[in-house]
């Protein structure tokens, strides 16, 4: 027997409270492309969890603010948060740190019909870079979710590549994402603005510019990245 046809709304209402949205989910087509979450048992279904612009940022501030020695700290709210509301609804709760690593980009795709931009980071037609997804829902049950069809990318209309040509040491290309040089600025004295104000590549697309992260929360990516 399938869930109801309102689960999508029972989901929607547990991540309200923490700045997260459901973002669309699927039935898994064959049992082993499921991951095995306990001996012998595998889900049915996954919906993703997650937001757009910076609207978990201040329930996440909250609660660091009562956490403040917390490792990893996004990670660890966002893992409170997911687990809490899985075991309300009866799912299990997986996080894209999790290791071995599940395929949350691919599942993103699939999901909300999403491309992948010029810098590697789903983009999507109206919140651009501005949006990602901390963790998904596994159902034991195939859910009765609407069909999502692909989206068209807004890169497709884009011929400059703003994004590509706004990275201060060209760390992105056709060949990929070059980390260690990306890093190396960060560190090198040289890549204030990027540490301050957000990374330069992604604030130099166009598209939902409006819905960017503000200040602290850009700082606090950067740092984290420049740390990790």
């Amino acid at each position: 027997m399938n869930y109801r046809p309102s689960i999508l709304d029972d989901i929607a209402a547990a991540l309200e409270p923490y700045g997260m949205v459901p973002r669309g989910g699927f039935v898994f087509d064959d049992k082993n492309q499921a991951p095995q979450i306990t001996e012998g048992a595998r889900p049915q279904s996954v919906i993703l969890a997650g937001h757009f612009g910076s609207s978990i940022w201040p329930h996440f501030v909250q609660w660091r603010e009562d956490h403040p020695s917390a490792q990893d700290p996004l990670d660890t709210w966002s893992r409170e948060v997911l687990t809490a509301v899985a075991a309300k609804l009866g799912a299990t709760a997986v996080f894209p740190s999790d290791k071995p690593y599940l395929p949350f980009q691919q599942w993103a795709m699939r999901a909300e019909g999403l491309c992948a931009s010029p810098l590697g980071l789903l983009i999507h037609p109206e919140y651009g870079l501005w949006q990602a997804f901390r963790g998904a829902l596994l159902f034991d049950r195939a859910l009765d979710l609407p069909a999502r069809g692909a989206q068209r990318s807004p890169c497709v209309d884009c011929q400059d590549r703003p994004c590509l040509s706004a990275c201060p040491v060209n760390a992105f290309s056709v060949n990929g994402y070059d980390v260690a040089r990306c890093r190396g600025h960060l560190a090198s004295g040289e890549g204030d603005a990027c540490l301050n104000g957000g990374c330069l590549a992604r604030r130099g697309c166009p598209v939902g510019r409006e819905h960017a992260y503000g200040e602290a929360q850009m700082r606090f990516h950067m740092d984290a990245f420049a740390k990790s």
